[in-house]
């Protein structure tokens, strides 16, 4: 497929593209913009964008992104109240910190063994297309959505290890409109590392 049939099919799809998801892209997009800014509406936007995601999910009977949107919606919740609550800081405003290294590991193998797992009872008991990859690009994200709600600076490495992966699977797959979401999700990812860096390194310096 060449360049010209790759925009014109994503055109026809976004012309073609229903309500649901058209209201899912919108609070997707601006849940990543908010986080990207540090702002709590980030939650709100992420708990709808879920809820619809769950309406539509069953609609076309995708069980497995049905449930991985359920942990989704758990640690939207999780993030929304953690972010109001927290217990570092004495004008109640969250700070951007790094994951320390002995949890950041046990993360790591964490994901990799629930990858593995995941991945072998995909191939063995369902007919998943790309079943270890789907299971990665799962995992690490309920993996960055943990992080995140923590608001570990790391979160955005594993978001954009997802969304490199995610645009990959979706070319290959033919979902040309998915792979361009995802390739502005990338770029959304190193804009929200590059803004966390920037707001940490000034509360060290005191500004």
């Amino acid at each position: 497929m060449d360049l010209a049939d790759f925009i014109q099919e994503a055109v026809q799809y976004a012309s073609g593209i229903r309500l649901l998801e058209l209201a899912a892209l919108v609070s997707g997009l601006l849940c990543v913009l908010f986080l990207i800014k540090q702002n709590i509406l980030t939650w709100p936007a992420g708990i709808i964008y879920v809820l619809i995601s769950l309406v539509v999910f069953v609609k076309v009977k995708l069980y497995a992104d049905f449930i991985l949107h359920v942990f989704y919606l758990i640690l939207n919740i999780y993030g929304w109240y953690y972010w109001l609550s927290p217990q570092n800081d004495s004008d109640r405003k969250l700070l951007v910190t790094h994951t320390k290294p002995k949890t950041m590991l046990a993360l790591l193998l964490f994901s990799a063994a629930a990858i593995f797992v995941s991945g072998k009872l995909l191939m063995e008991y369902t007919d998943a297309s790309l079943p270890y990859w789907d299971s990665t690009t799962s995992i690490l994200s309920i993996s960055a959505m943990w992080l995140t709600a923590k608001k570990k600076l790391e979160s955005w490495l594993i978001w954009l290890v997802v969304d490199i992966l995610a645009t990959g699977i979706y070319f290959y797959k033919g979902l040309h409109f998915y792979c361009i979401l995802y390739l502005v999700y990338i770029g959304m990812a190193v804009a929200g590392f590059i803004s966390w860096r920037r707001s940490q390194q000034l509360v060290a310096m005191g500004v």
